[in-house]
């Protein structure tokens, strides 16, 4: 198989964009130490993208925000996060909202 050099440097370029936005902060911030008020600030990060996320695709459908009963994708989060707070395990919650989305939908 050819790889023209054009495609190999975009490939490339393409990587390098990626790789140095993620490994840039990691090679700074460890070697300095961050006061614990950061550290503790930082863990609600994934908590807060996540639910972002979440809510983007829960309660928009179609361009327009529905937060009705006739939206199953907000009607099966219901127990899904029931479980989740039961539980707190990752595979049943999603187990029971895949499942609940299911039978709704």
């Amino acid at each position: 198989m050819d790889v023209r050099p054009e495609i190999l440097a975009l490939i490339l370029a393409c990587a390098a964009v990626t790789a140095v936005p993620r490994v840039l902060p990691l090679v700074l911030l460890a070697k300095i130490e961050l006061p614990r008020w950061l550290l503790d600030w930082l863990a609600y990060v994934p908590v807060a993208v996540l639910a972002a996320l979440l809510a983007i695709e829960v309660l928009v459908v179609e361009g327009r925000a529905v937060v009705s009963t006739g939206n199953p994708a907000l009607l099966a989060i219901l127990p899904a996060l029931a479980v989740a707070g039961m539980t707190r395990s990752l595979i049943g919650t999603v187990v029971v909202g895949v499942a609940a989305y299911g039978l709704l939908a």
